[in-house]
């Protein structure tokens, strides 16, 4: 196990977080201006693309770093039998969930039960059927979006963990997807179900989804689900939620009802909106 890995194990994995998400929220006029060029500098943010490149109009580096895009910056895939990207990032991983397992790493599976807050259910539906899991970098643009139409049917917020989602994490950490805190959404699509999966990480101090706002972690860190009942349809391309700081998303297809382009692999650059499978 590498030292930051066995550190990650050691540490206050949510009062770090709230405390970065604290300072990263300031408002004050020099701390979040100060953060906000170190950041572009250091991972190399291109600016031409951002909707709003006044840096000292965000009011925090948080806003900042939810920054959305000028229109036309991410083209959705045209096509109408075309799946779409749901994020910016690079593809950890693709492929089928055999035996309701998914791969998380080289050597490393983990349960698609588990993933699914243990709902044996979902899992059945899911099994065999196609996965991506998105790794978004800091200096990718972090808002989340669909990958092709669909209508809401339940969200399901699991606390846990909060370990790093970065490669070296992810080769040491068994079971992390599934460990961690994330935010299930499941959707209705002409050819199935379709679930989208946020996933936080060490920093992410909160996730947000575009019909309920921020998901906060309840006080007694339990599972729960909304049912929607009231239909919540969104469009292919349309934005879904965001996270603050960076993680992962992964995104779900049942058996047989899509598959992805023959081109992508792991490690392969992605962006939100491109063309990534057919149904």
């Amino acid at each position: 196990m590498k030292l930051t890995t066995f550190i990650q194990y050691c540490m206050p994995q949510h009062l770090v977080s709230r405390l970065a998400g604290k300072l990263l929220d300031s408002q004050n006029v020099s701390i979040k201006n100060r953060l906000i060029r170190k950041f572009i500098k250091h991972y190399n943010v291109n600016m031409d693309e951002v909707a709003n490149p006044h840096l000292e109009s965000y009011p925090s580096f948080n806003a900042f770093f939810t920054r959305t895009l000028k229109k036309g910056a991410r083209p959705i895939v045209g096509l109408p039998e075309a799946v779409a990207s749901p994020a910016d990032g690079t593809i950890a991983q693709i492929g089928i969930a055999k035996d309701e397992e998914l791969i998380q790493a080289k050597g490393h599976l983990f349960s698609l039960q588990d993933l699914l807050a243990g709902d044996a259910t979902l899992a059945q539906t899911f099994n065999n059927g196609h996965y991506a899991t998105i790794y978004l970098g800091p200096s990718d643009y972090h808002r989340v979006h669909m990958p092709m139409t669909g209508t809401l049917k339940q969200m399901i917020h699991v606390p846990g963990k909060l370990f790093s989602v970065n490669t070296d994490t992810v080769n040491d950490v068994s079971n992390l997807f599934a460990r961690n805190e994330r935010v299930i959404c499941i959707f209705d699509t002409k050819v199935g179900p379709m679930a989208v999966i946020m996933v936080g990480a060490i920093f992410v101090g909160s996730m947000a989804v575009a019909w309920d706002g921020i998901v906060t972690p309840n006080q007694n860190k339990t599972i729960t689900t909304k049912i929607y009942d009231k239909a919540i349809h969104l469009a292919r391309g349309d934005e879904m939620g965001y996270f603050l700081t960076g993680s992962t998303v992964i995104t779900l297809f049942a058996n047989n009802r899509m598959k992805w382009q023959d081109h992508l692999k792991n490690n392969m650059t992605i962006k939100m909106g491109q063309g990534i499978g057919t149904f």
